[in-house]
């Protein structure tokens, strides 16, 4: 395989960022594309929106799996990125491998009515999904049918094109579903979701296509390859549902405080999520770098520069929300007293933010070295103590404890995710020359 030095310096810096830049620019275009579906059903009718949020609460973990497993991938393309056209076997192993975890997302998607029923979601809630968990589901099949395009880009070094993809689903989906919301309801959503999932898909295998220069096409699974992805994929998507688990026994935990705390705890989950969108571009970024590494040294050097530029935008953004304050928040919330707790529990909540994105590039990190695997064992333990501590501290302390637990949880996974990458990393000069 072919494999080069990772740029030293400021060199490095400025390839991280340009790396970056366009896949925080299409985090943002999808995140804008659910808001406004957010605010069209809100206005639509309240029982239309409930339907929604339920259904898409196993939605947005399902397919976080299945682009976790699919982040896993880009250790085994970036080498190829002298030579593309070498790295279409891998990538037809990947889409066998996404379109197994792509099922199991699909199914968990269309089982919503029946859970919602079981877990005691209202009747007439239930009755209004009709059939949108079925369109949501075709969505996750043809989201992973597209084998994991935006991180094959990204190893091969064509991170503009990742923007395109996503910028078509949002543009897709907020104006597909403000034509069709006020005839169709959530039907219409479902439409929206899948035609923008159809036609970003296009775009994506177009770019991919471009990029290898070559029709990637599809050929018999090779299951001796497929396993060697999927011991990386698998980790990584498991790690992200460990997550996703255990922040909303985190959010269960604030619904027992009370109604204000509860509202701020939601606005300041927003906030991280938005804050956040900057470390995990550069994390992911990062991982061809790492992966192409020629030695230790380079490794190490692309993980610390990664981490620093991580963790001094988180800090940036960080100064920008602190100085915006109140007027800012208003836009999430226009209770004062919500307002007032969010403002006071902000500091804390930056902090753990930075510790998060420090952590995120580690993880990242050692999926680059393949050994996600040693990211998940960290994040089981780290977040397995939060896990067990939530409910006793939030009945204790309240949601500022429970910012505090989830700092601690954070600054723990900065320690395990630093060694595992500084033990791991040791090993690149050997397995290069072996």
């Amino acid at each position: 395989m072919i494999s080069a030095a990772s740029p030293p310096g400021h060199r490095l810096v400025l390839t991280l960022l340009r790396a970056a830049v366009p896949l925080c620019l299409a985090m943002i275009a999808g995140m804008v594309g659910s808001l406004v579906v957010t605010s069209v059903l809100g206005q639509h009718d309240t029982v239309t929106l409930a339907a929604f949020a339920v259904v898409t609460a196993v939605l947005n973990p399902a397919s976080a799996a299945v682009q976790g497993a699919l982040r896993g991938l880009g250790p085994f393309v970036a080498p190829f990125r002298d030579d593309p056209a070498a790295a279409v076997p891998v990538i037809r192993d990947a889409r066998w491998l996404s379109l197994a975890a792509g099922a199991l997302g699909a199914v968990a998607v269309v089982c919503v009515p029946l859970l919602a029923t079981v877990t005691g979601v209202p009747d007439e809630v239930v009755a209004e999904m009709g059939l949108l968990p079925w369109f949501l589901a075709g969505y996750v099949l043809i989201f992973a049918s597209t084998g994991g395009a935006s991180t094959i880009l990204v190893a091969l070094g064509r991170n503009r094109n990742v923007l395109w993809p996503t910028l078509t689903f949002g543009v897709a989906l907020g104006g597909l579903t403000a034509l069709l919301v006020p005839s169709l309801g959530l039907t219409g959503v479902g439409i929206a979701w899948l035609v923008g999932g159809v036609t970003s898909a296009g775009v994506a295998v177009f770019n991919v296509r471009r990029a290898v220069g070559r029709p990637v096409g599809q050929s018999r699974p090779r299951p001796r390859e497929i396993v060697k992805l999927a011991r990386v994929s698998l980790p990584l998507a498991a790690t992200v549902l460990v997550k996703f688990a255990v922040l909303g026994v985190v959010t269960f935990a604030a619904g027992t405080t009370n109604t204000r705390d509860t509202a701020a705890h939601a606005v300041l989950t927003t906030l991280t999520g938005l804050i956040m969108m900057v470390s995990l571009s550069i994390a992911q970024a990062a991982v061809p770098e790492i992966a192409r590494a020629p030695d230790t040294a380079g490794a190490r050097r692309a993980g610390r520069v990664a981490a620093l530029l991580a963790v001094s935008g988180t800090l940036v953004v960080a100064v920008l929300l602190l100085v915006a304050g109140q007027p800012f928040i208003g836009l999430f919330t226009d209770d004062p007293a919500v307002r007032e707790r969010v403002l006071g529990l902000l500091p804390l909540m930056l902090v753990s933010a930075a510790f998060d994105a420090a952590q995120a590039v580690r993880g990242m990190g050692l999926t680059a070295l393949k050994r996600s695997s040693s990211s998940l064992g960290y994040f089981a333990l780290a977040y397995g103590l939060l896990l067990v501590s939530v409910v006793p501290v939030a009945r204790t302390w309240g949601i500022t404890g429970l910012w505090a637990a989830m700092t601690a949880a954070n600054a723990l996974l900065v320690v395990l995710q630093g060694l595992g990458f500084h033990r791991h990393s040791a090993r690149v000069g050997a397995v290069a020359t072996a």
